[in-house]
């Protein structure tokens, strides 16, 4: 295996020009690749990507104009400006120079150009997340809620109708969650969920969801030992830039945590290309950016090399820009006081060359040229040389449909990502306790009213009883009377009865009046004595 990457010819010394080498050793040390538009920068990306692959690499890289697509067909004689790249390789000294392809795997986000990507809801987390939808702190703050009370409830996150699902659950107990983990608010909420349809509505929902991307399918090598070539489609995915730097950076954050530690191996375990890389920092937060810094300065021991491709050098904040060891720096435009800028920041980058004065020659440097600096053995940068880069022998160029849809058929991925799956989630399990909760509501109401309707009846029986009974007493009082009085017989009798016995009464007495005062019955009788007792014999005869 070589030890290193033939990048170009720099100045001539006095055994001819010096050769500009990547040593495969420090090529996880990652690296800047700048210039203007037309100056060089996909060449020259395309000519390191297929040397990596040669040698056993794995590399991704984005393509963002789709032209990036035909570094998996064999370049030809016949293509625009072969000639010229011929010429410079006999210029530069390569001799047997061939055209040759490379195994590629195309992807895209959207599943049009390429197996689908995808990534769970779940995996992607609330920072991204946040960063990806633009939101304020306090908005981060309620979906880190979402995200913490889901995975406590076992609530998988895999889509976006997941967290839709489960950011209307935290609205409508706001008052539960905020009670237990802070602040929950509905129009917090709300603006989350707006958001969410923006997402949306730009793609976002092709790329979340199962199966879910596995970092290892980016990491093979084919039956020659050539490392794939990942190809992702990002010319639709660049009308989204939020989404595109999002995915990048969760892509690396994933190769961060699923590699192991490997140090400064031997050759790289992958090279990873970031064209158009201003994307992820325009109008990042400082907390994103720190995010960005933290996984390009650990990554190197996982064996990934990250470079940066993009027209401006000052477009790479600091301290991220601190972390690129090798660097190919195509011409630059000194037209606004922003490109002289850059040309001073640029020229300040490098190890200094005594015999070149870097400034003047930013501007100079033809198509094809750039001032390049890479780490040497002992990891120190060596020092800036004009160099005339090297072609690639891939096609410069995109591939028509007819060759993507026969490299898609023979991928060693085929098949396996490109029919999406809808397992039970929290959407799935929300809606079902929502149906749940509602049927057993339903039916307490059902319950309530039976009870208040039974209720009612046993009232109604009760005041019939009652009724009933009280009828029954009157009843039973009214019989009571009519037993008690007599009847018109009885009452004949009586009233016979008691004329016979005060007939009968007032002979006696008659009598005994006569017996005891003497006398006639008429003058007895009518003394006083006489008309005493018979009105006591009387009395007792009624």
């Amino acid at each position: 295996m070589s030890d290193g990457i033939f990048i170009g010819l720099g100045a001539p010394d006095k055994d001819g020009g010096i050769p500009q080498t990547l040593n495969l050793r420090r090529a996880n040390r990652h690296g800047l690749i700048a210039g203007a538009t037309g100056t060089g920068k996909t060449v020259t990306l395309q000519g390191l990507a297929e040397s990596f692959s040669a040698l056993g690499v794995p590399v991704f890289l984005a393509d963002v104009k789709g032209d990036l697509s035909g570094i998996s067909m064999a370049g030809s004689p016949t293509a625009k400006n072969a000639d010229k790249l011929v010429a410079r390789t006999k210029e530069i000294g390569i001799e047997n120079y061939s055209y040759a392809d490379n195994p590629a795997i195309f992807w895209d986000l959207y599943g049009e150009q390429g197996h689908p990507v995808r990534t769970t809801v779940s995996e992607m987390g609330p920072l991204l997340l946040s960063r990806l939808m633009g939101l304020n702190e306090t908005q981060e703050g309620v979906l880190s809620i979402a995200f913490k009370y889901a995975d406590e409830q076992g609530l998988l996150l895999l889509d976006l109708g997941d967290l839709q699902a489960m950011l209307a659950y935290c609205a409508e107990n706001a008052d539960t969650l905020s009670a237990q983990y802070g602040n929950v608010t509905k129009a917090s909420v709300g603006a989350i969920q707006r958001q969410l349809l923006q997402l949306e509505s730009q793609g976002g929902a092709h790329f979340f969801g199962e199966p879910a991307l596995d970092i290892h399918d980016m990491l093979k090598v084919d039956d020659q030992g050539r490392g794939y070539v990942n190809v992702l489609a990002a010319d639709k995915l660049m009308q989204s830039p939020k989404l595109y730097a999002t995915f990048l950076l969760w892509l690396l954050s994933e190769l961060f945590e699923t590699l192991p530690e490997v140090g400064d191996p031997d050759k790289p375990v992958l090279v990873f290309f970031f064209d158009e890389a201003h994307l992820l920092f325009d109008d990042a937060p400082k907390a994103l950016i720190d995010k960005i810094e933290q996984v390009v300065r650990l990554i190197r021991s996982k064996g990934v090399g990250v470079y940066f491709v993009t027209q401006n050098p000052i477009d790479i904040p600091e301290d991220v820009a601190g972390q690129l060891g090798n660097r190919v720096q195509h011409a630059l435009r000194a037209f606004t006081p922003r490109d002289q800028k850059a040309i001073k920041a640029a020229a300040d980058t490098f190890r200094v060359n005594p015999d070149l004065n870097v400034e003047t020659a930013i501007i100079e440097l033809r198509v094809g040229e750039a001032l390049v600096s890479l780490l040497q053995e002992d990891g120190s940068p060596g020092i800036v040389q004009r160099t005339l880069i090297a072609p690639p022998r891939s096609r410069l160029g995109p591939v028509d449909a007819r060759e993507r849809a026969i490299i898609q058929s023979i991928s060693p991925c085929a098949d396996k990502y490109d029919t999406a799956v809808d397992r039970e989630s929290a959407e799935e399990i929300l809606a079902a306790r929502g149906q749940a909760a509602a049927a057993a509501a339903q039916a307490s109401k059902a319950q309530a009213e039976a009870d208040r309707a039974a209720a009612a009846q046993a009232r109604a029986e009760a005041k019939q009883r009652e009724q009933q009974l009280k009828e029954q007493a009157r009843q039973e009082a009214a019989a009571a009377r009519d037993a008690a009085r007599p009847s018109s017989f009885d009452k004949a009798i009586q009233s016979a009865t008691r004329s016979a016995a005060s007939s009968v009464g007032r002979q006696v007495a008659n009598e005994l009046g006569r017996a005891v005062f003497g006398g006639s019955s008429r003058k007895s009788s009518g003394g006083l004595a006489g008309q005493l007792v018979r009105g006591i014999l009387g009395s007792l005869f009624k």
